[in-house]
């Protein structure tokens, strides 16, 4: 069996892992398709938190089920699935609170623990979510666009408002694809023209922001008709651009963090004050999210063929995966076929 693994930071390597034999409660899945996504880039370049080498990294999986438990009952052998890569202890008291995403001894694949860049994989069962219709692609983006799922209920995006998002990588993406179908009027900021571009083209996004040309504040500003948004979510992961959202939402207005950073964030009290401002984390995802987007996918509320602009193999990750950390390659988000 052949797998990739991040040896130390900047330095993948082709290995060949036993595997492990299937337990009560879960099952062998041969993976298909993986998502690549920013906290395997962050990991690449040695600034990911909660992360130590050297570690298989993956974590965003289209798979198909080829030995399951006997006494579990939703899934068979042939299914295909997304998986929920959040390995909760259930009895902690986030768990206890229906907050398993963020259990205080949480396990996730490919960070905490060897994930799927590899060709079988075994996992709880119970984080196998089966689609009949789904393809492997859209299987693997479950877990991407279940992010920004999460973040925007979290935020409570009520239609009409103004949302703003920082960032228009695949996370930001997701955040704009469920705060437009909470029916906010959804802001884009990068200083990626190209994304931009993107974000208007293939997902409608009405207002874009290219903060590398023009002023943030007067954007919004002249946008907003003085408002400013009352929703406001960085999904960048970069501390300046953490920093300076707090400058962004409008009185009474809430500020999500969806990136992670690993280290810390100031900002003016007073001014946090003044506006009565709201200050979220927003981390991974609830399983009913998964149910939730895997419906939306079928039904075609939700397109995501758009998002994947680069493709490679198993053994062509170690000379490929360099590239995509680039911006000038272009990358959206890049699939890896096994």
């Amino acid at each position: 069996m052949n797998a990739i693994r991040l040896e130390e930071p900047g330095r993948l390597a082709l290995i060949s892992p036993e595997q492990t034999a299937i337990g009560p409660g879960e099952a062998l899945v041969r993976v298909h398709r993986i998502g690549v996504c920013g906290t395997d880039i962050h990991a690449f370049k040695g600034n990911q938190p909660f992360f130590s080498y050297p570690r298989i990294l993956g974590h965003e999986l289209g798979v198909e089920v080829l030995e399951v438990d006997p006494a579990i009952k939703h899934i068979r052998p042939g299914d295909r699935c997304a998986i929920e890569p959040y390995n909760n202890c259930g009895v902690c008291i986030a768990c206890r609170r229906d907050r398993p995403n963020c259990c205080v001894n949480l396990q996730v694949l490919g960070v905490h623990t060897d994930g799927g860049m590899r060709e079988e994989l075994v996992v709880p069962a119970r984080k196998l979510h089966p689609s009949s219709s789904l393809s492997l692609d859209q299987l693997a983006l479950v877990e991407p666009l279940g992010i920004g799922c999460h973040a925007v209920d979290r935020t409570k995006v009520e239609p009409g408002e103004f949302a703003l998002v920082v960032g228009a990588g695949p996370i930001g993406l997701a955040v704009m694809q469920f705060a437009a179908e909470a029916g906010a009027q959804v802001i884009v900021l990068d200083i990626n023209e190209r994304r931009l571009d993107f974000c208007q083209k293939q997902l409608g996004i009405p207002h874009a922001i290219d903060a590398s040309k023009q002023d943030p504040k007067e954007t919004l500003n002249r946008i907003t008709a003085g408002d400013f948004p009352t929703a406001v979510f960085d999904a960048t992961g970069n501390p300046q651009s953490m920093a300076n959202a707090f400058a962004y939402p409008a009185h009474g207005g809430r500020l999500t963090f969806v990136g992670l950073f690993p280290g810390e964030i100031t900002f003016s009290d007073p001014n946090f004050h003044r506006r009565e401002l709201t200050l979220l984390a927003s981390r991974n995802a609830r399983p009913a999210d998964f149910t939730r987007i895997i419906s939306l996918i079928e039904a075609k509320s939700i397109d995501t063929s758009p998002w994947i602009t680069h493709r490679a193999g198993l053994t062509e990750v170690v000379t490929e995966f360099p590239l995509w950390t680039k911006p000038e390659t272009g990358v959206i988000k890049a699939m890896i076929e096994v």
